[in-house]
């Protein structure tokens, strides 16, 4: 974990540096140790580690990783594609829990949109799958 903090502080290139990371929010795991967190204060950035026995603090979080867990990435191609689908499903596809599980964008329900077939869509060989009614 030292090695990689190193490479994501490192001042030529490292992704935390040039993108001016104040915070980088952790949890207790025993890989982020005391060295862990004196690198990233020495380059400024303040380590938070979240409460304990919080594993659902952040559940959008959560359904993320078990997204990537299920995928083998290639390379920094594979996994910048299988976060542009992530987040093209997250923003617009999936519904939305807060508001009735029902999507933003699209229009209420009428009797005409009950009687045409659902249709499926996938993204990511079917990890990610978003169900509507095609437009008349």
């Amino acid at each position: 974990m030292a090695q990689i903090t190193r490479n994501v502080t490192n001042a030529e290139d490292g992704f935390l540096v040039e993108n001016s990371c104040r915070y980088l929010i952790h949890d207790r795991d025993s890989k982020f140790c005391e060295q862990f967190d004196g690198l990233l204060r020495s380059v400024n950035i303040e380590p938070v580690k979240l409460p304990p026995r919080s594993p659902n603090l952040n559940p959008y979080a959560e359904c993320f990783v078990l997204c990537l867990d299920r995928l083998i990435l290639l390379g920094e191609k594979s996994l910048t594609y299988v976060l542009n689908e992530y987040i093209t499903h997250y923003h617009l596809e999936r519904n939305h829990q807060g508001i009735g599980n029902t999507l933003i964008s699209l229009r209420p329900d009428s009797d005409k949109d009950r009687e045409r077939d659902i249709k499926c869509q996938e993204r990511l060989g079917g990890l990610l799958k978003f169900y509507h009614r095609p437009a008349a």
